[in-house]
């Protein structure tokens, strides 16, 4: 499988986010600049990584922030560090149809009771040569207790798997740190076995986000940690 396929079909959207009734090839949908659907879904792992001395700021009970490394083969942000899963919905595709991206991308199977809706995120990105991405994304927030090393990426989307302390990654998305430390998982090597090691990454290395949209995710599944119950937010 290519990272992506350039006829995939997608509902085109007006400016507002309601169906215009027209599909369109993905390559088309990039080239023209539609307005289009994507799902978001942040992963909090419940099963911190074992031995790991926890950040003096931190509960050792804090639960980690997944992240995906995308595939340097990726017609937008190759090789950037972003959001757990992110993918488009299909043509006619509903929520349960669109979380298939989970398990397509890091293995991890999704239905619609397994996520609780963070926001919604008007998103415009033409950074990419020839590619202008506008999304109504969809953001949502899944926990699992499976561990970091029993996850299984599509080595054709996804080069790796980040996971960093809550606060750490916080910490760094609001630029009070210059890094964050915490642990990558990289792809089988040659006799399968599976290798999770420390990393230190930078805000530089993620998908840009100039509209304060990993803050916003990532300070509302704090509150809800907390024991809020944040309404879902329109950004952008």
């Amino acid at each position: 499988m290519a990272a992506q396929d350039g006829e995939e079909l997608f509902d085109i959207l007006d400016d507002g986010g309601r169906p215009l009734g027209v599909r369109k090839a993905r390559r088309l949908v990039h080239r023209d600049g539609d307005w289009h659907r994507s799902v978001h879904v942040w992963v909090l792992l419940e099963r911190g990584p074992d031995g790991l001395e926890p950040d003096s700021r931190q509960s050792a009970a804090e639960p980690w922030v997944l992240f995906q490394q995308r595939s340097p083969d990726k017609d937008t942000w190759p090789g950037a560090l972003e959001v757990a899963v992110s993918g488009h919905y299909r043509a006619g595709e509903d929520l349960a149809g669109a979380l298939r991206e989970a398990e397509e991308e890091i293995g991890l199977p999704l239905s619609p009771r397994d996520v609780v809706r963070l926001g919604t995120r008007r998103s415009q990105d033409d950074h990419a040569r020839g590619i202008v991405d506008r999304e109504l994304q969809d953001v949502l927030l899944a926990t699992t207790r499976r561990a970091l090393e029993e996850l299984r990426p599509d080595p054709h989307e996804v080069t790796a798997l980040l996971s960093l302390p809550l606060g750490a990654a916080l910490r760094l998305v609001r630029g009070e740190v210059p890094r964050a430390s915490g642990l990558v998982r990289r792809p089988p090597d040659a006799a399968g076995a599976v290798k999770v090691e420390p990393r230190d990454v930078r805000l530089d290395e993620f998908v840009v986000a100039r509209d304060g949209y990993f803050e916003r995710a990532l300070d509302t599944i704090r509150r809800r940690l907390a024991g809020e119950v944040p309404a879902p937010w329109l950004l952008g």
